[in-house]
């Protein structure tokens, strides 16, 4: 009963935490003509008709396309913060940090709100480019954390050989630098990516009627006109976002296992 009970009750969790997916994936199979669990058949109809709606899959090309540039940007941001980071004094350090990071902690309805009045002085509401930048500013805290919990495991030593053995500083950081932190460049990389494509409440605020999201078409449509597309939406949804953060968990093990054997390798 001691190995058992442990066990059961993770399992128990799991499941209650699974269960709404599951029930969201099942009904996306559905032939129904309606939301119904369980389907009474079997059927791809609503993956048919999701690929061919042009009213889902341009919020979808957009969504893609404000997430690639908000990875683009939010990693160059904050590779550069966390390499920073890293050389300030630790007094300084913890303020610059909290700033950084405070994204995380103020809530997305306060930052919507802020962003929405900054941006309206300058017409940006409803543009793409507004909720660029504010998925930026959400992401680049994912991307501060991933390099800067990367680097603490470098040695400075490193770096020191290199520029003791003639190279630049800027070749120091293409040739030693960055190959180090890749992993943890990568896996913030992919955090911002997730955070921008599915963020909601910010793009109720900025997308108005020229930017509509996924997240936001999805938002109205189950205000207005429910039907079993939307399931078959969030099921792909789901797969992305688990693909992505299982890769993001590989490299991050990776990152881990190349660590280790740096630091064992070094003098």
């Amino acid at each position: 009963m001691r190995s058992i009970l442990p066990s059961s009750v993770v399992g128990l969790i799991l499941l209650f935490l699974a269960f709404p997916i599951i029930v969201v994936l099942a009904v996306s199979f559905s032939s129904a003509t309606y939301l119904t669990f369980p389907p009474p058949a079997l059927s791809l109809k609503w993956y048919r008709a999701y690929f061919s709606a042009e009213n889902w899959l341009a919020p979808t090309w957009l969504s893609i396309w404000v997430a690639a540039c908000t990875v683009v940007l939010s990693t160059v941001l904050g590779t550069l913060a966390a390499l920073g980071l890293a050389r300030l004094p630790r007094p300084l350090k913890i303020l610059v940090s909290g700033l950084i990071l405070s994204p995380l902690i103020v809530p997305v309805i306060v930052v919507s709100i802020g962003v929405y009045y900054a941006f309206s002085k300058y017409g940006l509401v409803g543009q793409p480019i507004a909720l660029v930048l504010a998925h930026t500013s959400l992401a680049v805290p994912f991307v501060v954390t991933s390099v800067t919990a990367t680097l603490a495991g470098i040695d400075p030593r490193l770096e020191q050989a290199a520029l003791s053995l003639g190279a630049t500083p800027r070749g120091t950081f293409f040739q030693v630098t960055l190959p180090l932190i890749q992993p943890g460049v990568i896996v913030g990389a992919l955090f911002a990516f997730i955070t921008s494509f599915d963020e909601l409440i910010v793009a109720l605020f900025l997308s108005g009627q020229g930017a509509v999201t996924l997240p936001r078409r999805m938002w109205e449509d189950l205000r207005y006109a429910i039907d079993p597309t939307i399931a078959a939406v969030s099921t792909l949804t789901i797969v992305l976002t688990a693909a992505l953060l299982g890769a993001a968990h590989y490299l991050r093990k990776r990152s881990e296992q190349n660590r280790t054997l740096v630091t064992s390798s070094a003098p």
